[in-house]
């Protein structure tokens, strides 16, 4: 099968600095793998690199076979969402109109737009009257919604999402976790999403890419990382949530 997503000895580096070194990356379609790690550890830098927002010095990087530097803006548009870490939607327009913005340069007509808009509204848990208010009307979660609908709008199949929980209340987070989730898995998508939350990466992924200092030092499913790993780095990381389903375990047995 050929991968959604390839990474071939990816390396970037900004201003002289190295930001990701020769990432060997392949994920399956279907698949949802978060990647973890320090600040600085290349996560952004990583997810960047798949939708060319962060062309990579060196190495390639693959959708479905496809080189992403000789595909087109429209074409990755079609083929890769993405929800942005401070979410971006457009203040001066409406939640709608920031929901069509993909289709509309694709080149949708406004009737196909809007059927698309209500359907998106429906899929991520909004009532449809929100569609005519501006983002600051909403709540944090709302607006949080709005983003995952953006980037679902020109129906790709795969989901790139960086930090997209990180300013959110833990009642609203948990909710929007499991609605992605959710979604991931009713319009089968291929996601990647980038946090520094281990224990949220462990509840919502099938697979977890564990970086640092621009490499991969852990590759595996979430129950083979908690179950132990040689690497101290990655030890390190586990430990707190470890730590947390011990303290759950042991108040439940009291």
């Amino acid at each position: 099968m050929t991968p959604a997503i390839a990474l071939e000895q990816v390396g970037k580096t900004h201003d002289g600095a190295v930001a990701l070194q020769g990432v060997d990356l392949s994920i399956t379609p279907g698949q949802f793998v978060a990647l973890v790690g320090g600040s600085g550890a290349g996560k952004t830098t990583l997810l960047k690199t798949i939708n060319a927002l962060a062309p990579p010095t060196s190495g390639v990087v693959r959708i479905d076979g496809e080189a992403v530097n000789g595909l087109d803006g429209p074409v990755l548009r079609r083929r890769i969402g993405y929800v942005f870490q401070e979410i971006g939607l457009f203040p001066h327009m409406s939640v709608a109109e920031n929901i069509g913005v993909a289709p509309a340069l694709l080149g949708w007509k406004k009737d196909e737009i809007a059927a698309r808009v209500d359907e998106l509204l429906d899929l991520v848990d909004l009532p449809r009257a929100v569609a005519q208010r501006r983002p600051a009307a909403l709540s944090g979660g709302q607006r949080q919604r709005v983003g995952v609908a953006r980037a679902l709008a020109a129906r790709p199949a795969i989901l790139l999402m960086d930090e997209p929980f990180g300013a959110l209340d833990p009642i609203t987070r948990q909710a929007l976790g499991d609605d992605v989730r959710r979604l991931h898995q009713a319009l089968s998508l291929t996601t990647v999403m980038v946090t520094h939350d281990v224990a949220e990466a462990l509840l919502l992924a099938d697979r977890i890419v564990v970086l640092d200092a621009g490499r991969i030092i852990a590759d595996a499913a979430p129950r083979d990382l908690m179950a132990g790993h040689d690497d101290p780095r990655v030890e390190a990381l586990m430990a707190a949530p470890r730590r947390q389903a011990e303290r759950v375990r042991a108040l439940l047995d009291d």
